[in-house]
């Protein structure tokens, strides 16, 4: 049933991130909230009844010891118990430290030292055993609760504690009422402190307060509200301790009065869509990536009439993006188009989604106007953590080609001389926690925080990202080169599914290339070579694919932004291998890491 969607936030009537909760949870009482998979269904908790386990859980940590200021670490993937653990602890007076569930032992130990937490909350006996060795290797160590009973055994010298013992120990005591400590949050304490994902060195937490995310979901009301709000449903799969996920796919759907699926995992995520039906649904970049490739490769087998038809829905599709008109004969074939290709193409989707919306990393335009001219509305958000995360976003029905939209909601933006991003508002952070030399070679004393990335606006008033300060490779001819948007034309072409792009100092720009599993596994079976990956790497015809799809890449490119050479990377760019952040971003410092000889190769004939 429809109704009239207004934001909490611009009333006036809470403060902090608690009272939100809490308000919306009385407004709303017993209709669904939260919805996990139970026994293969998904099963929702209504608002009463997570607002009632909030309550009880916050007592309970309480009643453990946990006081106002402490800092309480989750790791746990996404579920209705992260969610309820973020707001306890916030309730409980203390900051919620979340971490992802792909950190090493060594990862752990740097987060629980650096912010010196007093307990850690993990979901089950898999990652507890990660956090328990990073735990037994500090001292004192850390207060562990595990939320599934599982095989989880106490370790020795460990304090160790199940989810629901905490819930029981606090559920008489919240009887009473909400903590004490609610009623004194103030909208500039801290809410959580969020590590960077380390694109580029050791993370650092960054401290954002309640009025910083507050002011995000601010923002992204008066942004969604172009959609026609009603009652939505998010989908949330990203990680939940990435700042994007953690105020999009949680806060936001908490100041709307939203309804949350919790998806199973990327490997479900079709699945869930149909299942969920969901309305909004964060995402980044490389999700989309994925799914253009797929549906291009589905197209393609089926062939004939189905890929005639696609051509046709997507070039139509294309030239309305572009500004062009279509004649009367196209604007019918269009109609026709929308009920035979773009219905199917939603119906993938759910068949109620108004939106993605795409953060995290920069989004290709090709990407970008692929998914448009389908029909399927792609909103793209930029911003960064230490911005609670969003700074701007497309507005539905002002999408421009290349840009990210304006600044949301009382947001200030400013381009230096040098083209940096300078961004000013309530939704910046307060500085990263114990480290006051990092926070001062971001902030300024004005408040402006140097985001590090390269931009311009265009003639609509909107953001145009260029690329990453740091990232921007120099080379020896001192042209200045955007290697993410190299990158980005690279991996448009089917054979490419990774590639990192090199050659600061350097003469000529080389590459690293992470060839399409499938489609080299198809072509070495039709061949006849029948091989790993890892041992066609010197093939020389598939090198010769390789070659000629960065070839067609060259043509479209600047000389300075040309490949020269490249290498094939037999192994896949991936989280567990540490050369993707949990966003999917490459790590640029990591990869040259495994691979730097191979790039130094890569220039040997020109000494």
């Amino acid at each position: 049933m429809k109704r009239n969607v207004r934001s909490i936030i611009a009333s006036g009537e809470v403060d902090n991130l608690v009272d939100m909760f809490f308000h919306q949870a009385r407004r709303f009482g017993d209709k669904p909230f939260v919805w996990s998979k139970q026994k293969g269904q998904y099963t929702p908790m209504t608002w009463r009844q997570v607002a009632g386990e909030v309550n009880a859980f916050a007592h309970g940590l309480i009643s453990t010891g946990v006081k106002r200021g402490d800092r309480v670490v989750v790791v746990s993937e996404n579920r209705a118990e992260w969610l309820i653990s973020d707001m306890a602890i916030m309730s409980a007076g203390a900051i919620t430290v979340p971490a992802y569930t792909t950190n090493t032992v060594k990862d752990h130990i740097h987060i629980f030292q650096d912010c010196g937490a007093s307990c850690i909350i993990v979901s089950n006996s898999r990652l507890a055993r990660t956090v328990m060795s990073a735990c037994a290797a500090m001292d004192p160590s850390p207060m562990v609760v595990v939320m599934d009973r599982s095989d989880v055994h106490q370790n020795p010298g460990l304090n160790l504690m199940l989810w629901e013992d905490v819930l029981a120990n606090g559920a008489g005591l919240a009887l009473s009422g909400p903590p004490p400590a609610v009623r004194n949050i103030q909208g500039d304490d801290i809410a959580c402190l969020i590590y960077t994902s380390g694109t580029g060195g050791a993370p650092k937490g960054v401290m954002l307060s309640h009025r910083s995310i507050m002011h995000n979901c601010l923002g992204g009301y008066h942004v969604l509200r172009k959609l026609d709000l009603g009652d939505e449903v998010f989908l949330s799969f990203l990680p939940l301790s990435h700042a994007y996920e953690h105020t999009v796919g949680q806060f936001i759907p908490i100041s709307l009065g939203s309804q949350i699926y919790y998806a199973e995992g990327i490997d479900q995520l079709a699945s869930n869509l149909l299942e969920a039906r969901p309305t909004i649904v964060p995402s980044v970049p490389r999700l989309f990536e994925v799914l253009q490739q797929k549906i291009t490769k589905g197209i393609r087998r089926k062939g004939g009439s189905a890929q005639r038809w696609f051509d046709r829905t997507l070039n139509l599709g294309l030239k309305r993006i572009n500004g062009e008109r279509l004649c009367l004969r196209e604007r019918a074939m269009d109609m026709l188009c929308s009920a035979l290709v773009r219905r199917k193409i939603a119906s993938r989707f759910g068949g109620r989604l108004k939106a993605f919306v795409s953060g995290g990393a920069p989004l290709h335009a090709d990407v970008w106007a692929f998914f448009m001219a389908l029909g399927v509305r792609l909103l793209q958000g930029y911003g960064q953590t230490e911005a609670a995360p969003v700074i701007t976003v497309t507005l539905p029905g002002g999408e421009r080609l290349g840009s990210v939209g304006p600044p949301l909601h009382e947001v200030e933006i400013k381009i230096a001389s040098d083209g940096e991003i300078c961004v000013r508002g309530p939704l910046v952070m307060h500085g990263y926690w114990n480290n006051p030399a990092a926070t001062a070679a971001v902030l300024d004393e004005e408040g402006w925080l140097h985001t590090g990335d390269i931009g311009r606006y265009d003639d609509d008033g909107n953001l145009v990202i260029t690329d990453r300060k740091k990232d921007i490779i120099v080379n020896s001819g001192g042209d200045n080169i955007a290697p993410q948007r190299v990158e980005g034309v690279l991996t448009m072409e089917p054979i490419i599914a990774q590639a990192m792009v090199w050659g600061d100092k350097r003469p000529h720009l080389a590459a690293l290339i992470v060839p399409d599993v499938e489609l080299v596994n198809s072509w070495a079976k039709r061949t006849g070579r029948n091989k790993p990956l890892a041992e066609l790497a010197d093939d020389k015809e598939l090198r010769k694919m390789v070659q000629e799809a960065i070839a067609r890449v060259n043509r479209s490119l600047s000389p300075v932004e040309r490949i020269r050479r490249f290498a094939l990377v037999h192994e896949p760019f991936t989280i567990e291998n540490g050369m993707l952040t949990p966003t999917l971003k490459i790590r640029r410092h990591a990869i040259h890491g495994a691979y730097g000889d191979v790039l130094e190769g890569l220039y040997v004939s020109d000494r």
